[in-house]
């Protein structure tokens, strides 16, 4: 048998290096290894399973001897109930391993503030937007969240905070701002919960407080207004004409205005049997080039403009400055000098065209739908810029000799 208990901290404290390793026995297979440099380890030698094996109980005096003996009778007495103690130092090892790396991750994750993450997520997602689409949705989180919620830690952010936020736009009114940003702030969250940045997704379920407004349509004159409406245009004397001539061409073309606003002469093919606009993905809502068929009167309007803003660049300008695009109220501003305002929009001219070809009943939905470029058409097929185009071309012609006719009336 084994003896026990032979070594003495004073013992072990003496215990001098030789120019080899050499070993003190404490009995039971435990000892106390010393190495020439002076450092003194204890070890545990066993059998397990037909085969000797070497447990490390830490060095001395880190370890103490008494220390030592209660991990050495811990030791024995797992080996005599089956279990390598080896393996088990093993599991606490890679446990403490484990559990170190995840709180170096949450040390790390509280330096992430909700404007980093934001930007890294914008960065993601505007890959599959339009540029202009994707300066509106950032500046939206400038101006709405970053001063309220950037520099904060997003780990820290609770469902308080985005209420809190999201309730300073209710309550100027920005139901439609607020219902966006709400859907942006989960959609980051969303993100930052994928990248394990935060465990939660406060701006989740907050649908049902913060509600989606009820979609305005565009205010637009009645059908019966038009003819008075086209007579105030052409008897005003105030307006700058190239204003004049626009207003004329976005009703022959019924784009939307920002699509007019933006036209550039490099997207016109107007010399040409069949003149055609081509309107480019970039300033689609569709992403998608639109094809808008011109009729010999936008053609006519096209070839004046070309005395006002040239040949090259934008085709509406601003009356001051040839370099700029025409500005986003002009037209509104001039409809509503002719009587119209509060009853008219810009856009509201696209939904009186629509009514007008729709009634006349010589022209398909689809058709119509089609050169309206109609974002919910798009959501039911792929957008297909031909699809259409004879039948669109012979629509926009009649649509232009229509207007030509009530102007004259």
């Amino acid at each position: 048998m084994n003896r026990t208990n032979k070594l003495t901290e004073l013992a072990i404290k003496r215990a001098k290096p030789k120019e080899k390793q050499y070993k003190l026995t404490d009995g039971d297979g435990m000892y106390l290894r010393i190495y020439p440099d002076g450092k003194k380890y204890w070890q545990l030698q066993f059998w397990f399973e037909g085969k000797q094996k070497v447990l490390s109980f830490g060095k001395w005096p880190n370890v103490k001897l008494p220390e030592a003996r209660s991990r050495r009778y811990e030791a024995n007495k797992k080996i005599k109930e089956g279990i390598n103690p080896l393996d088990e130092k093993r599991f606490r090892s890679s446990l403490h391993i484990e559990n170190y790396d995840k709180k170096k991750r949450r040390e790390e994750i509280k330096g992430f503030t909700f404007q980093q993450v934001a930007q890294e997520w914008h960065v993601r997602q505007e890959t599959l937007w339009t540029k202009e689409y994707s300066k509106v949705v950032f500046n939206s989180l400038i101006i709405h969240v970053f001063p309220y919620l950037g520099e904060i830690p997003i780990v820290k952010i609770n469902k308080q905070d985005v209420i809190s936020m999201l309730k300073k736009l209710e309550v100027v009114g920005k139901h439609e701002t607020c219902y966006r940003i709400r859907q942006r702030l989960e959609s980051i969250f969303n993100y930052a919960k994928t990248n394990e940045l935060c465990i939660n997704n406060p701006a989740k379920g907050l649908n049902k407080t913060f509600v989606k407004p009820e979609p305005k349509s565009h205010s637009s004159i009645p059908i019966s207004e038009l003819p008075e409406f086209l007579s105030r245009m052409k008897a005003d004397k105030v307006t700058n004409l190239s204003t004049v001539l626009a207003m004329n061409f976005l009703i022959l073309t019924f784009v939307r205005s920002s699509e007019l606003r933006f036209a550039d002469w490099s997207e016109f093919d107007i010399d040409c049997a069949e003149p055609l606009w081509v309107i480019p993905s970039t300033r689609m809502k569709m992403r998608g080039e639109h094809y808008v068929p011109l009729s010999s009167q936008a053609v006519c309007i096209l070839k004046e403009m070309q005395e006002y803003s040239g040949k090259n660049g934008y085709v509406f300008t601003q009356v001051r400055n040839s370099q700029k695009a025409m500005s986003e109220n002009t037209l509104l501003y001039f409809s509503n000098r002719l009587g119209y305002a509060g009853r008219n929009t810009i856009n509201g001219l696209r939904t009186l065209a629509s009514e007008v070809l729709s009634e006349s009943g010589l022209w398909y939905h689809n058709v119509i739908e089609e050169q309206l470029a109609c974002t919910e058409l798009n959501k039911i097929h792929r957008y297909n810029r031909n699809k259409y185009l004879k039948e669109r071309r012979k629509m926009m012609v009649w649509w232009a000799n229509y207007v030509k006719t009530i102007q004259n009336t």
